[in-house]
């Protein structure tokens, strides 16, 4: 269906309100706020938070205000100092808030945990790296977890993944564990690459795009900018997505005096499709049967095909048996399961078959489900009927979330040891790389929980806040030997802490890293492939903070000794050298790294299926049969009373950061304990908007999930459905609801009651 007006957009003085707060609030200076200027700019930083690409011509102001919210965050006035941990006990500071923890300000020096006064002391960098490398060495490498965040560079990613193998062990768990490794395994398998394919460049040659489960206002505002200019030249956007979200539906450009000074705003959305919690693969098989069925009456006419079958019948494989089952899967099946009338799904079909190029952007909403990766595999089955990938303007393009989180696998961050050069790594380094299977993130709490896994090195980020069934998970973080965490701001993974625990104050990219060899820079990997070079503009939180890559070396030094063949001190002082060794590890990659670094835009990464070369088992791009539409077929709520709850984010929030108690977008002020649910469903049940209520998952695992305090408030969502904030919805979704393939944690359908 056609998008309706709607009364409010994305961007504009609300955003430019939002950003002025922000830095009030974090007391950056005003000469301070000018580093918004160098944000993802040439010889400036890339931003801490999105991994949206970075134009080679950028904006005068290349930032949006969920970015501009994270380098406030980073670059605040307020400071978490030794005197602070002096007056305040882990106990209780574990009753603050999640946003109060990290308000309190930077973290300034090397903290270790003390259980007789249960407060964290100031220790010496050289007592950390002695005391840590005691630690590691006197336990098992397969007992020992190494968590990366995707903040970190590629340098320290390439460091910290070098270290663990030479340590022992492929327990390389990560971010993407949590969110795209549906996509890192779908996408390998249906065209031989784990990323997507398209560039900045596609915007400019695509005919359509579509958007599926992916929040584009909250989750990379600055893409608005391409999709505007999309628009104005007549591009149609045709968005599936349960709720109706303001950045996918109109954008009011904030850096546009005409669209600022009146009520003018640039609709997005062309179509927008209200796709059910869990009905992804139904709506896009329709959209598949529709073309399908339309090319067969082509065929049956003597008209030209609707089908590209020359793509087809030279570049895959199992068209035919894809095709038998659209075309006998019924249409009720299909309009059920997804929630979507037979004309919705004609309508973007029809939309479809007009366009010669088409790009298909996604997030979360697909990977984050039982078969989340069937989801990934299906949206390759749509692109493939009308051969849109490898050619301008088209393929699929999974928007990742975080800055660096696709550069970190890039560079070896992965539990896998076939997707990492073992061999390579082996001849240049000196040593016997494991080759035993690793730990992902679900795995190695499951291993946790079992008493397996005795150590966490936690780089970045807040692991125990985003895992889930937090109730069951965070007892067993609290039974670990050692925990390590690396980060600028106190969070809970700090303060839920093992036997021996350290927290450790880490630069962050938007600060000067000065090392004896001179000012540093780092880089990073964008959601299209591109690798950027970033440098600091700032003076460093505190005189005893450090580089991730001066901690890193030092635990791996004094870890490792003469075990290593690395000149640990070396690469701490001097990243070049770090860049070098990426080079011979990936020479198809990253050759002539340290020149190209500051290519305007970035460098791009040679992916075969741009040019139609399929990496995989047949050596063909690959059409999958689905298993099934209803996603989550093995938990379905057959209750009458149940809900598909799916976890979603806040305007003022970047994972589990939470910069504002509040939703600007969604109308919700003040509290983050809300359920969003349709009126229907409301009135079915006899409640009321405002009306307090308990969740409780549906499972048969005889753990009581439930979760007490939620308000209701009614919202634009399919009846069935309702949607709440991550992390505070986490303890409703059990461990073991995870993408088959992926085990990416199945946030985005999980069945609940009230209770």
């Amino acid at each position: 269906m056609k998008a309706p007006s709607y009364p409010f957009s994305s961007g504009g003085w609300g955003s430019l309100k939002a950003v002025a707060s922000i830095l009030a609030q974090e007391k950056v200076p005003l000469k301070d706020s000018a580093i918004l200027l160098k944000q993802n700019k040439p010889e400036g930083f890339q931003c801490v938070s999105c991994s949206w690409a970075k134009p080679a011509d950028p904006h005068v102001f290349e930032f949006c205000e969920s970015g501009a919210k994270a380098t406030a965050w980073d670059t605040t006035a307020k400071r978490m100092t030794p005197e602070f941990f002096k007056l305040n006990t882990v106990s209780s500071l574990l009753r603050w808030h999640d946003h109060d923890l990290e308000e309190a300000g930077r973290l300034t020096a090397p903290m270790r945990y003390d259980a007789a006064t249960d407060k964290y002391s100031e220790v010496t960098w050289d007592e950390v790296f002695a005391e840590i490398g005691k630690e590691l060495n006197a336990l098992d490498p397969e007992q020992v977890v190494f968590y990366a965040s995707g903040r970190a560079s590629l340098e320290t990613a390439y460091m910290y993944q070098l270290f663990a193998r030479m340590y022992g062990c492929n327990n390389l768990a990560d971010s993407s564990n949590m969110c795209h490794e549906s996509s890192s395994v779908g996408l390998k398998e249906a065209i031989g690459v784990g990323v997507g394919t398209i560039t900045l460049d596609d915007f400019e040659k695509t005919d359509l795009m579509f958007f599926f489960g992916q929040n584009v206002g909250t989750n990379s505002p600055r893409m608005l900018h391409q999709l505007q200019d999309a628009r104005r030249r007549g591009v149609p956007i045709i968005t599936f997505n349960p709720l109706r979200e303001p950045g996918l539906v109109s954008f009011a450009n904030p850096q546009s005096p005409v669209q600022m000074l009146t009520p003018a705003h640039t609709q997005i959305s062309t179509q927008y499709h209200q796709v059910k919690n869990g009905g992804d693969t139904a709506a896009m098989l329709g959209i598949c049967k529709a073309v399908i069925e339309a090319d067969d009456d082509a065929k049956a006419q003597g008209l030209p095909r609707i089908i590209d079958v020359g793509f087809i019948e030279e570049h895959t494989t199992g068209f035919e048996e894809f095709a038998a089952y659209a075309r006998a899967t019924p249409w009720s099946d299909i309009e059920t399961i997804s929630g979507l009338g037979r004309s919705a799904l004609l309508d973007a079909a029809a939309e479809y078959m007009r366009a010669n190029a088409v790009i298909a952007h996604y997030g979360m909403g697909l990977t984050q489900h039982r078969l989340g990766v069937q989801n990934v595999r299906m949206l390759c089955n749509l692109l493939f009927l009308r051969g849109n990938i490898g050619k301008p303007g088209a393929g699929p393009s999974p928007i990742r979330g975080h800055s660096n989180v696709q550069g970190q696998r890039t560079v070896g961050i992965t539990e896998k040891p076939e997707l990492a050069p073992l061999d390579q790594l082996a001849m240049q380094f000196s040593f016997e790389p494991p080759r035993k299977k690793g730990y992902n993130t679900v795995e190695a709490f499951e291993a946790i929980l079992k008493g397996d896994v005795k150590a966490v090195f936690n780089l970045g980020g807040n692991l125990v806040r985003s895992v889930p069934d937090r109730l069951q998970t965070e007892p067993g973080w609290g039974r670990l030997r050692l925990t390590v965490n690396v980060a600028t701001k106190l969070n809970r993974s700090h303060l839920v802490h093992g036997e021996v625990s350290y927290v450790l104050p880490c630069l962050s990219r938007i600060e000067f890293h000065r090392t004896p060899a001179g000012d540093q820079a780092v880089s990073m990997e964008d959601s299209t492939g591109c690798m950027h070079g970033s440098r600091g503009v700032t003076e460093p939180a505190s005189d005893k903070a450090r580089p991730e890559q001066f901690i890193v070396a030092g635990i791996a030094k004094a870890t490792l000794g003469e075990r290593s063949t690395v000149d640990w001190d070396a690469w701490r002082d001097d990243y070049a050298l770090v860049r070098e060794e990426i080079a011979k590890t990936y020479p198809d990659i990253f050759h002539d790294f340290n020149a190209r670094m500051w290519t305007p835009g970035g460098f791009h990464r040679p992916l075969a299926a741009r040019e139609r070369k399929w990496k995989t088992k047949s050596g063909k791009a690959e059409f999958l049969v689905p298993e099934s539409l209803d996603e989550d077929s093995d938990m379905s709520a057959k209750a009458p009373d149940a809900l598909r709850l799916m976890t979603l984010r806040s305007d003022s929030q970047f994972n589990t950061t939470i910069y504002g108690v509040g939703d600007r977008f969604r109308g919700v002020k003040g509290t983050r304990m809300v359920i969003l649910m349709n009126k229907a469903d409301i009135e079915k049940r006899h409640l009321s908007e405002g009306q307090k209520i308990t969740l409780q998952t549906i499972a048969n695992d005889g753990i009581d999930r439930r979760l007490d305090g939620l308000e209701i408030k009614a919202y634009e969502i399919p009846e069935g459905c309702i949607a709440g904030y991550y992390p505070e919805c986490n303890v409703l979704l059990p461990l073991w609801h995870y993408a088959k393939e992926s085990k990416v944690p199945g946030a985005k359908s999980i069945p609940v009651r009230i209770a």
